[in-house]
């Protein structure tokens, strides 16, 4: 029924939000305004974590303010961001094995595949199998299943070993990108040809375009085979 209102607790007082409303969109109606916490509001740059409860539920949920709706009786708590431990590392200096991340990420191999690292990211993302892969040395499946994190700390957030999965998938992606995707010569090519300054009129050309010019420029683009839009 349209206006329909349900009851929610926002930092433990009480208020009355739109049903329907999400995490997100219930604080700004309450007159919470957003300066952290807050970014794309489309569930892609995870900046939004957020914990609650529900009435008669034991558990503690953790999920995204931009894409969870609210509830009767939630009791709603954000979090601006997941405290984790990111060692310093130079990357020209570490391999893509394990014992890199045995040096600085031990928690990793306290890892006791609960499971529950997935079952709390809104992404849905084999968490726990990264993980794994990390453990067996295995960067590649561990960079191509950790690619679409959003590194919103949900993971970490829940996890009974402390491990701060979202900083083992950077370290993963970087050393897989930098050691071990092949190279090919016209990636070789085209750097050198940026470095040299070859674009640089271009690009301050393209500078110069409205919105609605680069779109119309994007979408008449030659597209080579293999190519998606």
């Amino acid at each position: 029924m349209k206006g329909d209102m349900v009851n929610i607790y926002l930092v433990g007082k009480k208020y009355q939000v739109p049903a329907g409303s999400t995490i997100m969109g219930a604080m700004e109606y309450a007159g919470f305004q957003l300066k952290r916490g807050v970014g794309c509001r489309e569930g892609f740059c995870g900046a939004c974590a957020a914990v609650y409860r529900l009435p008669k539920d034991y558990k503690i949920h953790a999920d995204l303010a931009c894409q969870t709706v609210v509830e009767e009786g939630m009791y709603i708590a954000q979090i601006p961001f997941v405290p984790t431990v990111k060692p310093i590392y130079n990357l020209d200096e570490v391999t893509p094995s394990v014992g890199t991340f045995q040096q600085l990420y031990p928690e990793v191999f306290r890892c006791v595949s609960c499971n529950t690292c997935t079952k709390s990211c809104p992404q849905d993302i084999n968490v726990m199998e990264y993980i794994n892969c990390v453990e067996q040395g295995n960067m590649e499946r561990a960079a191509e299943l950790s690619y679409d994190c959003i590194r919103c700390g949900l993971c970490a957030l829940r996890c009974p070993a402390e491990i701060g999965q979202f900083n083992v998938a950077n370290l993963a992606q970087r050393l897989y990108a930098k050691y071990l995707v092949p190279r090919t010569g016209q990636v070789k090519k085209r750097v050198e040809e940026i470095v040299y300054g070859k674009f640089n009129d271009e690009m301050q050309k393209m500078k110069t375009l409205s919105f609605e010019e680069l779109k119309k420029k994007y979408y008449e683009r030659d597209i080579e085979p293999g190519e998606k839009a």
